[in-house]
């Protein structure tokens, strides 16, 4: 037999026994919880901003591969002498990508892409536009390197109308080393080195070529007036003829113009005298060249280093050391520029035809070494060093193979992916409908930010770092749907387990949060991790897999925290989420939730009567 409820004085109330939502942590999680919107502001603020900038760059549309735009894909693959496996290493192949950028550069081609691939291939990627059989022999061929005597130089291009004044000359330092104040490491003058004030009459600069061509083999220089040399008593026919080749091929030279700097100099032999171009480095202005016959070979140097020199206050220079056959030359070069004056007193190390650095001589130099100065940087001194290293390699580069995609089969190939990619997206949004109803539009909205995001970045990546989307790389856009996809549903069901609990919508998404957010950050680690090995341990094209899978797995946990979840946070307010609405994916009968907690009564003081001993 059981008490009828009493209710006497003194009598607790029965109590509703309520779920207790975990307190927030100070700071990180309340701030999530009371103003989501901070959060949402946040990212739109930040996907605008990036947005402007992608307009105001101009570059509107991420920058395609060869695979998709077209163009021409060459391997080549380095071979080195017997006995000289070991040049095949890290720095050789480096110097290669170097001289073969700018050997791809001398075409004026644009976005091409040069790089190692492994330990013994290089890959060079050129975009269509560009005359795939030239580029195919520039790159192909074996660099040469070689000094030549200056005869004569001048300012090229708008340049050579003007008349700036000479820089100041170069000291010779004391034993065997010869002090340059190269023409690119002169003062802030505007005449790029210490030869004579040039003068845009082409008339003038071809009768200065032939006074040089007929100057004997210790010419004396004038600094004065249009670049010229004492003049021969004599000179025969011969000399003439090819001294009027070579004087309209100076006055019409512009080495301004990317493809006559790419022909200035390309059939000459080491025994002519040639026209040449080189750049200032200080200024960038463009010289054009007279050079004598090669003087010095490149496989003359035994070694090349930058060096930082404490002792004379240079800074960064460039040191030489010569083999025995190329001590003996370069003595007998440096001491008849010596005796010259500018700018005959001055040598061109010329790699490709084109003249890297100008240094002028003070005394022969007889001990088989010599240090280049002047005020260069360390990037400049060690890249000018391997260039002098590189003439002495043992190295050849053998065509592996030559891929050529027309803009035609890359459209097609873009066509295809982007329609697989469209296809994936609709049947992810098909499912997230299907299966989460009014969730899905959450769902849906954060998978065009993300996408948002993803566009706008990519299309800042291509002119900042260089950034190709070839196809793996939309490959990998693809697969990362599915992972972004996937963030969502592992948040959704968290919030719906706990509303099976018979939790109310506002404290199950707040209690579902930090399960769902250890989960979501532990895949997506992984999937990064993944990413990043994949980049590090391939080349060539399944890098821009990996890339695009790295940085898409990034931007989902950074839509996730800051979008999907104040999303849903703001949403649950919202009568048709917090109700339970049926078509809003979180109805509890649906659910299969638990009944809500029944009210319960707490057992009575003494003095409030008999209770019921089952209650008790």
């Amino acid at each position: 037999m059981s008490w009828p409820p009493a209710r006497r004085s003194g009598a607790r109330r029965p109590e509703r026994e309520y779920e207790k939502v975990a307190a927030p942590k100070k700071g990180r999680s309340a701030s999530a919880q009371s103003k989501p919107g901070r959060s949402l502001a946040l990212i739109l603020i930040a996907i605008a901003a990036l947005t402007g900038g992608m307009f105001w760059s101009g570059h509107t549309t991420p920058r395609l591969g060869i695979d998709l735009a077209g163009g021409t894909s060459i391997t080549l693959r380095a071979v080195a002498e017997p006995g000289q496996e070991s040049a095949i290493n890290k720095t050789n192949m480096d110097t290669a990508v170097d001289i073969m950028n700018r050997r791809v550069n001398g075409l004026g081609v644009s976005e091409a892409e040069v790089q190692t691939q492994g330990s013994k291939n290089i890959i060079v990627n050129i975009p269509k536009g560009t005359n795939s059989k030239e580029a195919q022999d520039q790159v192909g061929t074996t660099a040469k390197l070689y000094f030549r005597p200056v005869l004569a130089t001048g300012a090229s291009g708008a340049a050579a109308t003007q008349s700036p004044s000479p820089s100041p000359s170069g000291s010779a330092s004391s034993g065997d080393k010869a002090t340059d104040k190269a023409s690119e490491k002169a003062t802030s003058s505007s005449s790029p080195s210490s030869s004579t004030t040039p003068s845009g009459n082409s008339t003038s600069q071809g009768r200065a070529v032939t006074d040089a061509l007929k100057a004997d083999a210790t010419p004396s220089g004038s600094a004065s007036g249009s670049p010229k040399a004492s003049a021969s008593p004599s000179a025969s026919s011969g000399a003439s003829d090819a001294a009027g080749k070579l004087q309209a091929q100076y006055a019409a030279l512009d080495c301004t113009k990317p493809a006559q700097r790419a022909e200035a100099g390309k059939s000459a032999k080491p025994t002519d005298t040639t026209v040449a171009c080189g750049q200032e480095a200080q200024g960038g202005q463009w010289l054009k060249y007279v050079l004598g016959p090669a003087a010095v070979d490149g496989t003359d140097v035994d070694k090349a280093q930058a060096v930082f020199n404490t002792t004379t206050a240079a800074g960064w220079t460039v040191t030489m050391d010569f083999t025995d056959k190329g001590s003996k030359k370069f003595a007998d070069i440096t001491g008849k520029l010596a005796q010259s004056q500018p700018p005959q007193n001055q040598f061109a190390i010329v790699l490709d035809g084109a003249v890297v650095s100008d240094p002028r001589v003070s005394q022969a130099l007889t001990g088989g070494n010599a240090e280049i100065s002047g005020s260069f940087t360390q990037d400049e001194a060690q890249s000018l060093a391997n260039m002098l290293k590189y003439g002495a390699l043992p190295l050849t580069f053998k065509e592996d193979s030559v891929t050529t995609v027309t803009a035609a089969l890359g459209g097609e190939q873009l066509h295809a992916g982007l329609i697989a990619g469209t296809i994936g997206l609709g049947l992810v949004i098909i499912y997230l409908v299907a299966y989460y109803r009014g969730l899905s539009l959450i769902a849906i909205a954060s998978l065009l930010c993300s996408a948002a995001l993803t566009y706008v970045i990519m299309a800042l990546l291509g002119p900042t770092i260089h950034f190709a989307l070839n196809l793996p790389a939309v490959c990998g856009a693809i697969v990362a749907i599915g992972i972004t996809a996937d963030s969502f549903i592992v948040y959704f069901e968290r919030v719906r387990d706990e509303i099976r609990e018979g939790r109310t919508l506002r404290p199950a998404v707040e209690r579902a949060w930090p399960r769902a957010r250890r989960t979501i950050l532990v895949s997506d680690f992984v999937s990064f991790l993944a990413a990043a090995v994949l980049f590090i341990v391939t080349v060539g094209k399944v890098q821009g897999f990996a890339f695009t899978l790295g940085l898409t797995t990034v931007l989902d946990v950074v839509v996730v925290f800051f979008f999907t979840k104040p999303l849903l946070t703001l949403l649950a307010r919202r009568k048709f989420f917090a109700s339970g609405h049926k078509w809003s994916g979180l109805d509890p009968k649906a659910l299969g939730a638990k009944p809500p907690l029944r009210r319960t009564r707490r057992p009575s003081s003494p003095a409030a009567g008999p209770v019921d001993p089952k209650e008790a």
